[in-house]
C-alpha cells in the first residue's frame, strides 16, 4: 500500500481543491440566501440555482463523476483509493460540493448498481440521464415497520404477475424522493419469501410518477429540512414490467453489499473532511476569542482538544484509506471487515470533532450563523443510516472470533 497519491489523483486532487477555493466555498452565502428563499415560497426541495451553476463549471473542468472509476464522461480511471482523497475535498462543503461534481447520494449508489447489474435498456433510460446530472433518484429499502437494519426483515412484496411485477408495502427514508428532478426510485423488497434469508429480496426501478406510488411525507433530521428530502413513501398495487429488474429475482441482497461498499468510503471520507473544516473553524475561533486574560487557544483544555483532533483524523483516514485500497486490490467482499471498521470509526470520529468545535463556538456554534451545527446533524446520523454502529460491530466481533473457534 502506497502512502502518497497517485499521480492521476494528485492532478484531480489540486483541480478540485482549486474548484472548491475559488468556486464552490465563495457560493455558499448564495446557496444558503437562494436555499431561504425557495422554502420561504413554499418550495424547499428545489435545487437552488447557483447549484447549477456550478455543475456547469465542474463539467467544463472535467471534475464529474469522478467516484465510478469507468466512468466515460470524463475517461478518467480513478480508483475508489484515488476518488476517496476527492471525497474529502468535498466534505468541507458537503451540501453543495458532493451534487456540484456529480457525486452525491444516493445518485451515485444508484448509478453505480445500474452501472454494474443494470441492462443495455435500463442504462439508456436511467443511468445516462443520472450520469448527465439531468435527473435525480431515491433508494428505498428502509422500512417504518421492522428493524431495517436487518435487510432480512423487510416486508414490502414485489409479486411477479405475468408481464409484470406488482409491488406492495411502505418505505422511509428514502432520500432524494422529495426533489422535484427525483424520477426513478430503486425499490427493494421480497420476490421469494421462501427462499433461504438472503435470496428473498430482490431490486426492481420504479418510476416515481407510477400509479399507486404515494410519496406521503417528508423526514426532518433534528429538524432540518435536507433539499432533496427524505421519504415517507408507500406502494399500492404498483405495477411494473419485468424488465424493470435489476439483475436476478433474490440478488437484491447482493446487490445491496455491492452497492454499501464504496458508498461507505465516500461517506466516510466526506465526514473525515468535514471534521478537517470542523477543526480549522475551531482553531481560527479559539486564536480570535480571549477568556480569562488570554486566547482560548492558549487554554490547556483546547489545546487538548485540538491536539487529539488531528491525531483523530490522522488515523482516521488512514483508516479509510486501507479500505479503499483492498476494494481496489481484492474487491469489496475481501474488504468486508475494513468497510465496517470504517463505518463505525469514522462518524465517531468526526461528531467529536464538531462537537468540540460546537463547545469551542459556544452559543454560535449551535445557532445558523456557523456550518457546525447542520454538520453535527448530518454527521450524528450518519452513525445510523447504512447500517447503524451496532450491527457494524456485531459483524466485526464475529469475523474476530471464527479463526479462533473449532
Amino acid at each position: 500500500m502506497e502512502f502518497k497519491l497517485s499521480p492521476k489523483a494528485a492532478e484531480y486532487s489540486a483541480r478540485l481543491q482549486k474548484f472548491m477555493d475559488e468556486k464552490v466555498i465563495p457560493a455558499e452565502a448564495v446557496f444558503h440566501h437562494q436555499r431561504a428563499e425557495l422554502v420561504a415560497a413554499g418550495k424547499p426541495h428545489d435545487l437552488p440555482a447557483i447549484v447549477e451553476t456550478l455543475k456547469a463549471d465542474a463539467k467544463a473542468q472535467g471534475l464529474w463523476n469522478l467516484f465510478l472509476p469507468h466512468s466515460h464522461d470524463p475517461h478518467h480511471g480513478l480508483t475508489v483509493t484515488d476518488y476517496a482523497t476527492l471525497a474529502e475535498i468535498t466534505g468541507w462543503s458537503v451540501e453543495i460540493a458532493p451534487e456540484a461534481i456529480n457525486c452525491s447520494a444516493p445518485d451515485t449508489g444508484n448509478m453505480e448498481v445500474l452501472d454494474m447489474f443494470g441492462t443495455d435498456a435500463q442504462k439508456e433510460q436511467w443511468l445516462k440521464p443520472l450520469l448527465e446530472g439531468k435527473i435525480r433518484s431515491g433508494f428505498a429499502m428502509t422500512e417504518p415497520d421492522v428493524a431495517s437494519s436487518d435487510a432480512r426483515n423487510i416486508e414490502t412484496s414485489i409479486v411477479r404477475d405475468g408481464d409484470s411485477y406488482v409491488i406492495n408495502g411502505r418505505k422511509w427514508w428514502t432520500t432524494g424522493a422529495m426533489d422535484p428532478r427525483c424520477q426513478i426510485l430503486i425499490v427493494m423488497g421480497k420476490t421469494n419469501p421462501d427462499a433461504d434469508s438472503y435470496n428473498q429480496q430482490s431490486m426492481v426501478l420504479v418510476p416515481i410518477n407510477t400509479p399507486g406510488v404515494t410519496v406521503e411525507r417528508n423526514l426532518l433530521v433534528f429538524g432540518y429540512v435536507d433539499q432533496h428530502g427524505h421519504a415517507e413513501v408507500t406502494f399500492k398495487d404498483v405495477r411494473v414490467p419485468i424488465a424493470n429488474l435489476i439483475g436476478e429475482e433474490g440478488a437484491g441482497f447482493a446487490i445491496a453489499q455491492a452497492r454499501l461498499g464504496p458508498g461507505r468510503v465516500h461517506h466516510c471520507m466526506r465526514a473525515i473532511g468535514m471534521a478537517e473544516r470542523a477543526l480549522s473553524l475551531m482553531i481560527q475561533r479559539a486564536n480570535s476569542r480571549v477568556a480569562f486574560g488570554k486566547e482560548l487557544s492558549h487554554q490547556g483544555t483546547i489545546q487538548n482538544w485540538i491536539a487529539e483532533s488531528r491525531i483523530e483524523i490522522e488515523q482516521a483516514r488512514l483508516l479509510v484509506l486501507k479500505c479503499a485500497w483492498m476494494i481496489d486490490t481484492h474487491g469489496a467482499k475481501a474488504a468486508r471487515k475494513e468497510i465496517a471498521l470504517i463505518k463505525v470509526a469514522i462518524p465517531r470520529m468526526a461528531q467529536q470533532v464538531v462537537d468540540r468545535a460546537i463547545q469551542v463556538h459556544g452559543g454560535a456554534g449551535v445557532s445558523q450563523d456557523t456550518v457546525l451545527a447542520s454538520m453535527y446533524a448530518g454527521i450524528r446520523t450518519l452513525r445510523i443510516v447504512d447500517g447503524p454502529d451496532e450491527v457494524h460491530i456485531r459483524d466485526i466481533a464475529r469475523m474476530e472470533i471464527k479463526p479462533y473457534l473449532a
